[in-house]
């Protein structure tokens, strides 16, 4: 400690010994390098500045990570607090994830090819209807006058024949059947182009559908997929028929489930009323160890029942009669000893609860159809009541309306531009499609017969638009306008709407060639019209239903 202090002490003596500014000038002799002896000091003061400086940095640097130590601590805590939120936001971010990534898929299912042919396509579906060179009013006027009206006739003559002949073979297949064990069948109906007066093509084909019901005591409960979550999104449009006992409800009676004492008695079923047991269920046409009607199963019945039934009265009829289609379960087939023929389609079907809403066996299918995904889904049919609002809304247009007219010509001319390019994905139906839409958003008086080719170019343009979007809607299935004289199921009415078009988005090869033969039946449209107009000789109208079309 003395030793300190004396190093101290001789430090401030020494430094006021050589300080110059203590003495005067003088008493003591000012060294030479004076200005250079500041300047180090300076040097000095400015190190010793710039130290501190360093030292506040570091000062601040190590408060700044200090605070943000603390702020990840919180941070932390804060999150272990929100763990439940937070995983309710992963959650749903992975369920966005996945659906976004669905809808990729459904866009990208099947052989899709390069985008920008696509765009292109509708580049020129844009402007496809803009170049055509449309035929005029009187033009219009005297190819349906030649071409088409003739035809009236032969299907008024056709029908009375053939319905004639579908009630007499039905009353035999009643006769033949088995009223205990085997299916009832009631009267048939006549459905579709034949039945609402716009078939123009030959050979004409009367559709009939034949609803059906099990024997006593069973009854068909169905299901459509927007009555249930069982059905998957691609299978809108089907349902099942499932059979059951018609004195039981729909989950079973305790009877069945539990076992009854001998001296104990079910008061719903008795003795005298007692049903096949499951393992013969195949004998009501289900699909195997299941309760669902099987739609194979049905055909072959159908088939074995209505060749029984010709072989009891072929003996009246100086024809034949033979199945035409293998795979369609009522596909028939008159010939006559002359060599002509009639085909006629008898089709069963399952009424769905009190409507006129159809489950049917069998569909026809175009390239755009897919298979069904089993037998025991059955396809909806709406074809009574398409037929009902055809005829309602008829009394609410013009006298000698032109609606028909525009969907015969339609259906021509898309017929014969398929005989010249081959099929397309669009059919007959699509095209009524689209005039039941425009029958329903256009005002009567906009169907006066006058208005023909207005109209036939608002279909096109209609059916152009459709195609663009690749969306086509069922007219019944989720239309909430459907007028209520009808008496339309509510039940479809409240369904999400069905896109017949959807097949198009998965099928791109069909697109293109669909969207193809529509442009070529724009371009051609004036030149088929005009080659079945102005080369017809006048002396030879009446004679014109005659020729084949």
């Amino acid at each position: 400690m003395p030793v300190g202090i004396f190093r101290v002490c001789l430090v401030v003596i020494t430094a006021i010994i050589n300080h110059p500014f203590l003495f005067p000038k003088e008493n003591g002799t000012v060294p030479e390098n004076t200005e250079e002896i500041i300047q180090k000091m300076k040097e000095r003061e400015e190190s010793l500045r710039l130290q501190k400086l360093r030292l506040e940095q570091e000062i601040a640097d190590q408060e700044a990570a200090q605070q943000a130590l603390e702020k990840a601590a919180k941070v932390v805590e804060e999150i272990k607090e929100e763990k439940v939120p937070w995983d309710m936001w992963t959650a749903l971010s992975m369920v966005i994830f996945l659906l976004i990534e669905l809808w990729r898929q459904d866009f990208q299912e099947g052989n899709w090819q390069d985008t920008g042919a696509e765009e292109d396509d509708m580049a020129v579906l844009g402007k496809a209807f803009k170049g055509v060179a449309f035929p005029d009013k009187a033009t219009l006027a005297s190819f349906y006058e030649k071409r088409i009206l003739g035809t009236t006739g032969d299907m008024a003559r056709m029908r009375e024949m053939v319905e004639g002949f579908a009630d007499d073979l039905l009353e035999a297949l009643r006769s033949v059947c088995n009223r205990d064990a085997d299916m009832e069948v009631e009267d048939c109906m006549g459905v579709g182009s034949m039945y609402e007066n716009w078939r123009v093509r030959k050979p004409f084909v009367c559709d009939l559908i034949v609803p059906f019901a099990p024997p006593e005591p069973y009854c068909f409960r169905s299901q459509i997929w927007c009555s249930g979550d069982n059905f998957p999104p691609d299978e809108q449009g089907y349902g099942t028929i499932k059979v059951c006992r018609a004195d039981e409800d729909v989950m079973g009676c305790i009877c069945d489930k539990t076992k009854l004492g001998e001296d104990m008695l079910c008061l719903l079923h008795s003795q005298g009323n007692t049903s096949r047991p499951s393992s013969e269920m195949e004998d009501l046409l289900c699909f195997k160890n299941t309760q669902y009607l099987d739609a194979d199963q049905v055909m072959k019945w159908f088939q074995i029942a209505v060749t029984k039934a010709w072989n009891k009265i072929s003996h009246k009829y100086e024809f034949d009669l033979s199945f035409s289609l293998l795979d369609s379960p009522g596909a028939l087939k008159i010939k006559f000893r002359s060599g002509k023929s009639v085909a006629f389609n008898l089709t069963p079907v399952v009424q769905y609860e009190n409507s006129d809403v159809y489950f049917i066996s069998h569909f026809p299918r175009n390239e755009l159809a897919a298979e069904l995904p089993s037998s025991t889904r059955w396809f909806l049919t709406f074809a009574v009541y398409e037929r009902r609002f055809i005829q309602l809304i008829s009394k609410t247009l013009p006298a000698g309306a032109c609606h028909i007219s525009c969907l015969q010509i339609l259906s021509f001319l898309h017929g014969k531009q398929c005989s010249l390019t081959g099929p397309s994905g669009l059919t007959n139906y699509h095209l009524k499609t689209v005039l039941l839409h425009l029958l329903q958003a256009c005002p009567g008086q906009d169907w006066a017969p006058e208005k023909l080719e207005a109209r036939l170019q608002d279909m096109l343009k209609f059916l152009e638009k459709c195609l663009h979007e690749k969306k086509l809607y069922h007219f019944f299935i989720g239309n909430g306008k459907v007028p209520a004289e009808l008496g339309f199921p509510i039940t479809f009415q409240r369904a999400e709407p069905l896109n017949l078009f959807r097949p198009f988005v998965l099928h791109r090869d069909v697109y293109r060639k669909t969207v193809d033969t529509f442009h070529e039946m724009l371009r051609n449209t004036s030149a088929l019209i005009n080659e079945y107009t102005v080369h017809i000789p006048l002396a030879h109208t009446n004679g014109i239903h005659k020729e084949s079309i």
